[in-house]
């Protein structure tokens, strides 16, 4: 899985890259398809941080979410928890989907 973390208007500290860089890891474990982590901070307002992480998967869609707040740490948190869920969802309906029993009767 390859995670790359970018900033828009500012710089990031390798200190906060890679802190972002395993805060980003653990989603991992939510679904092993993902292919790609692409981790944007954009610091144009700087009382508004906002995070946008795009999971890109095998055989699915890219998963976004975004995420912008009062500090940089709890907009990295809350995207990471929103994409946490979209992948939970995801995973779900991929596990319901293989499993279904059809009701045909003879």
């Amino acid at each position: 899985m390859q995670i790359k973390v970018s900033a828009r208007h500012g710089q990031l500290s390798a200190a906060s890259q890679s802190k972002i860089t395993a805060k980003v890891s653990r989603l991992k474990r939510y679904f092993d398809r993902i292919t790609a982590l692409n981790v944007t901070v954009d610091l144009g307002n700087a009382e508004l941080p906002e995070v946008e992480i795009v999971a890109s998967a095998e055989h699915f869609h890219d998963m976004v979410s975004r995420e912008h707040s009062g500090q940089l740490w709890r907009s990295v948190d809350g995207a990471v928890q929103k994409l946490e869920q979209q992948l939970r969802k995801h995973k779900e309906k991929i596990r319901d989907h293989k499993h279904v029993q059809s009701s045909r009767r003879s």
